[in-house]
């Protein structure tokens, strides 16, 4: 049973908000500092999954590859198995991902192992999912969007590792043999080398220890990380009262709720949080991105980009143009807020996927360099505009919109959603490029309008509220509308 003790839970009437703008902590502080510390490890999880995801991508494009298995340079199915296998993996993986609530967020980032694509996928989905969980919970409030958003940009870094030691190992190796694809594929297990050594130095999650009735380890790492150490900063008393109400009314959780799904739908506003989680997990894989990231080789060829270094290099800028627009963009969600980033993002690449398919069309008819060229900017730019709203937040506002009881589940839905997603897309995206070309750009500008309409009536606004201050949102006859208010929303404790 929860401590109920007054030292730890209060009837405190001022919202988080509030107490931010009277006395705010030091964002450089001691505390501050070391948990940007320690988030930096974490991030490695992220890089080691755009190494993994792009590595493919890059590959795919070496002579020595294709011949060695005998694949078509444009692609077919055989090569969409190949990247799709990497998405059943995740899949599989995403279904123990209720593992996270029985022994901590911590260890399972512990658990990657590097054994062919599929158990690739299947255990680093586990360190993949626990990081965002993890992050989402230890991250101060005000800082979420940024700290926790700043995860997945490192996405674009590994993708960069991934990109340039394929560049360079075709550029120096070409002539060794089949090294030149080998030697990426062996850098996979630098990543969850550095995060297995480190990861055991790492806090535990302060919801995940109050879940499990230690409240005292939960309010050091508050006080610790949160307040750069000031025992009576308000901050501190806030948000133990919340996630400790919160968790008293859920109940703690016990080894037979681990498989308990109700848990996910057993109310209107749960079923609500489910609704948007699914949502935002397929329209993070499912809004052209995906192809892109995966096919860009392939894209190239088919705009007259024939050779080999030079598709490689400029797969590179594709990932560092990413990277830096992610990195912006992390900043920009807890300025400007999900809602609008979201909202601006998807109308830009209706526009883009639009003008690609034009241009992409004017190609293959006239076979005109200028829509050559324009086809190949506007790819870039379509990537810097899901980059600067959607990659920092994939992981995190599946997890955010979640409750706390709900939250290890909901991102095991998320990692289902999106694997699925990133299955049609990847196992798909080969035979529609060869077969329909640029009318595969129409589907997706076609599909976006969707997301946008579906964004704008039902997406919620999480920006400057803590995880539990969302509850009272989601209770709300229209969650929507409630989270748009300018009124900062008062913690409610559920009556019993």
């Amino acid at each position: 049973m929860l401590e109920t003790d007054e030292k730890h839970v209060s009837p405190l009437q001022r919202t988080f908000a509030e107490i931010i703008g009277d006395n705010k902590p030091n964002p450089r502080g001691p505390g501050y500092l070391k948990l940007y510390a320690f988030c930096s490890l974490i991030f490695l999880c992220s890089t080691m999954n755009g190494f993994d995801t792009s590595l493919m991508g890059s590959i795919n494009a070496l002579p020595n590859y294709t011949k060695y298995y005998n694949l078509p340079t444009k692609g077919n199915a055989s090569t969409g198995i190949v990247f799709a296998i990497f998405q059943v993996g995740q899949m599989a993986g995403a279904l123990f991902i209720w593992m996270t609530d029985w022994r901590g967020r911590r260890q399972h980032i512990f658990l990657v192992f590097i054994a062919g694509r599929f158990l690739l996928s299947f255990f680093a989905t586990w360190a993949h999912t626990a990081s965002p969980l993890y992050l989402v919970e230890m991250s101060p409030p005000q800082y979420r969007g940024s700290v926790a958003g700043m995860y997945n940009t490192l996405y674009y870094f590994g993708s960069i590792i991934a990109t340039s030691a394929v560049y360079g190992a075709h550029l120096h190796l070409k002539n060794h043999g089949n090294l030149d694809w080998r030697l990426p594929l062996w850098l996979q297990m630098v990543c969850p080398a550095l995060v297995c050594l480190g990861v055991w130095f790492l806090p535990e999650s302060p919801r995940w220890l109050i879940a499990k009735d230690r409240i005292e380890q939960a309010r050091a790492i508050i006080v610790k990380y949160h307040a750069n150490g000031d025992a009576s900063h308000p901050i501190v008393d806030l948000e133990m009262y919340e996630m400790t109400e919160s968790l008293r009314n859920e109940g703690i959780t016990h080894w037979r709720n681990f498989f308990d799904l109700s848990v996910l739908t057993k109310t209107r506003s749960r079923r609500y949080r489910l609704m948007l989680n699914v949502a935002f997990s397929w329209f993070g894989q499912f809004s052209g991105n995906n192809v892109i990231s995966y096919y860009l080789p392939t894209m190239l060829t088919n705009v007259g980009i024939k050779d080999t270094n030079m598709k490689l290099l400029l797969n590179i800028i594709y990932a560092l143009t990413g990277w830096i627009a992610a990195t912006l963009g992390s900043r920009f969600h807890d300025i400007v807020g999900r809602r609008k980033m979201f909202l601006g993002s998807t109308a830009g690449l209706v526009i883009c996927l639009s003008i690609m398919a034009g241009t992409s069309s004017s190609f293959v008819n006239t076979k005109n360099q200028t829509s050559a060229s324009a086809s190949i900017a506007f790819i870039f730019i379509f990537g810097v505009i899901f980059a600067f709203a959607f990659t920092s937040m994939q992981p995190i506002y599946p997890a955010e919109v979640m409750s706390n009881d709900m939250r290890a589940k909901g991102m095991g839905v998320f990692k289902l959603t999106a694997g699925t997603a990133g299955f049609v897309n990847t196992f798909a995206a080969p035979v529609a490029l060869s077969n329909i070309g640029y009318w595969f750009y129409v589907f997706f500008a076609g599909w976006d309008v969707l997301e946008f309409a579906f964004i704008y009536f039902f997406f919620v606004e999480t920006k400057g509220r803590t995880l539990e201050e969302l509850d009272a949102v989601f209770e709300a006859k229209n969650p929507r509308k409630a989270s748009t208010q300018t009124a900062a929303l008062r913690f409610e404790e559920d009556a019993n």
